[in-house]
């Protein structure tokens, strides 16, 4: 009789571990959109990592410019394309460093859009516009170290924004990449 409580306990404890563990992106996830939809910063500040975000904004943004560039005839013609294309990446470089703020992922979680430094900000949406109701978000792991929260504006379903999520200790998460050109998990 006590072998078996012992082994039931320890079944539940292993179960409960695993939930908690499965879960904790999930969580995460939402304290992020939470923050995101209150605009409360001090929460984001600790709920992303910046640096590695930072990093893979520029890299999903230089190749966006390059593709962009590459498709326009004019860059093509252009005896300048390619100091423009050595230039644009430290350009854009310095551009993500100051444009990745706090403020600039709860407007990433608000309209499932990346920042571009190579536009204007959209002007502030209005109240019931600012509410995010229009975000369809699809939840899912990657592999075991990635979660990813794929946003889509329902005005424009042909973009996406995901949210990579990497885990940091067995717990604990941040919101460490993004992800352009990432299709919806069904």
């Amino acid at each position: 009789m006590k072998k078996s409580l012992i082994v039931g306990v320890v079944a539940g404890a292993v179960s409960l571990f695993g939930i908690a563990w499965a879960a904790a992106p999930v969580l995460a996830a939402q304290a992020l959109i939470r923050a995101a939809k209150a605009g409360d910063e001090d929460k984001i500040e600790r709920l992303v990592d910046f640096p590695s975000l930072r990093d893979s904004l520029k890299s999903e943004l230089n190749a966006e410019l390059l593709a962009r560039m590459n498709r326009d005839p004019r860059m093509a013609d252009s005896g300048l394309s390619g100091l423009g294309m050595m230039l644009a990446p430290m350009i854009l470089s310095g551009a993500v460093d100051t444009l990745v703020t706090p403020e600039a992922v709860a407007r990433m979680v608000n309209t499932a859009e990346a920042p571009d430094p190579t536009r204007r900000p959209p002007p502030e949406p209005a109240g019931d516009e600012a509410d995010g109701d229009d975000i369809h978000q699809a939840w899912g792991y990657r592999s075991l170290n990635e979660f990813a929260v794929t946003l889509t504006d329902r005005d424009q379903p042909d973009d996406h924004l995901a949210l990579i999520l990497e885990r940091r200790g067995l717990f604990d998460w941040k919101l460490a990449a993004v992800d352009l050109e990432t299709a919806p998990a069904a």
